[in-house]
């Protein structure tokens, strides 16, 4: 984590000067007059040294503090090919401000950027964070930053490196956003990207934590609409209303990559962001085949049914905007589903059979009454 290049060179005005009075020359200003704490930046590096310590892996090279993240290659590689992905939490990030609670966005994070690169059967190597504030608070970056840490430990991959950018005027003074990079490896012939996708190859589902970092402006929408607030435990939940909309987003790199590790063939995958089940596993079903999946093949989690409830949100709106349930999804040839079911569950996944590929139509078919 490296503090913002803005967060430097100021001086204090000089002891004893006078306020500016009319004819008199302007009194000197500071950037802590303006807005920007230097000396809360350098507190807040200090504060997340040691978690982003804890990711680092084997490739780091360097420590805190530079002005870029060195990682290593590792070597015996034929045709490496690094792969890119960057995304932010989105308007999850308002319900999180409004109940202070910081420490799970910055799993989100880092989720949606590792999860987008395992679809390509890349391995994440490195991470960074963009923090942009508008009052820099040390002891509120380090939850954000402990989160991260947290995500990059599940993801196995290192944080090593990133911004703090306090930018009052920009932002009011308790509001924050976040941004996040990954950069993952594969071998150019084990490339993951659906073009071997075939008819009979079956769908299977990895259950999701809950709505993960997508919809949320439909959710706050929602919420406005009226329901549970957000402090209250609904009937047959355990939790508030609002730990449940701030469970973080499920990273499934272990899982997976154990997959492949056992030589399992995945023939494509697809990590269920915006656009729902449907819009997203599309993106990856060559054209000439259609992904048939069975709606009575998972039970739909019972937050959004109450979402949708509460929202008299329409069920195709529903299954467009949110997982529903399902967070990643893969597709197998047949004859490897039990295998690759049973490492799966053993790796904790809930597997969810979801249906099969077929010729004919086009992307993603939802079949069945719920």
């Amino acid at each position: 984590m490296v503090p913002s290049a803005a967060m430097s060179g100021d001086t204090d005005p000089e002891p004893g000067r006078p306020p500016h009075e009319a004819g008199a020359p302007p009194r000197r200003l500071t950037y802590a007059a303006a807005g920007v704490d230097i000396d809360a930046g350098e507190e807040a590096v200090q504060r997340i040294g040691e978690a982003v310590r804890s990711t680092h892996i084997p490739g780091v090279l360097g420590g805190l503090g530079g002005f870029g993240g060195l990682f290593e290659l590792p070597s015996g590689l034929k045709h490496p090919v690094l792969v890119g992905a960057t995304d932010g939490v989105g308007t999850k990030l308002l319900l999180a401000q409004q109940l202070r609670r910081l420490d799970t966005v910055g799993i989100d994070l880092v989720a949606m950027s590792v999860n987008d690169v395992l679809t390509l059967g890349a391995k994440p190597l490195f991470f960074l964070d963009y923090v942009a504030v508008g009052r820099l608070v040390p002891a509120e970056i380090e939850q954000i930053v402990l989160g991260v840490a947290e995500g990059c430990r599940q993801a196995g991959c290192a944080l090593i490196g990133g911004e703090m950018a306090e930018m009052p005027g920009l932002y009011a003074l308790d509001e924050f956003d976040l941004a996040g990079f990954c950069v993952g490896l594969v071998e150019r012939d084990a490339i993951i990207h659906g073009s071997k996708v075939a008819a009979g190859d079956t769908v299977l589902g990895l259950a999701s934590s809950g709505i993960h970092s997508n919809g949320y402006s439909l959710v706050r929408k929602i919420l406005e609409a009226g329901g549970p607030d957000v402090d209250e435990v609904p009937p047959l939940f355990g939790e508030t209303l609002g730990e449940l909309l701030l469970r973080p987003t499920r990273i499934y790199v272990k899982s997976v990559l154990q997959l492949l590790e056992h030589e399992v063939p995945i023939r494509a995958m697809a990590h269920i962001t915006g656009g729902g089940l449907a819009g997203n596993l599309a993106r990856v079903i060559p054209d000439g085949l259609s992904a048939r999946l069975h709606l009575t093949s998972w039970q739909v989690p019972r937050l959004f049914r109450l979402l949708q409830d509460v929202g008299r949100v329409e069920e195709t709106e529903m299954f467009r905007t949110f997982n529903m349930g399902v967070g990643f999804v893969l597709v197998v040839p047949h004859d490897s589903a039990p295998h690759a079911t049973a490492l799966l569950e053993q790796a904790g996944e809930e597997v969810l059979m979801l249906g099969r590929v077929v010729k004919g139509g086009a992307g993603v078919s939802l079949e069945g009454e719920r």
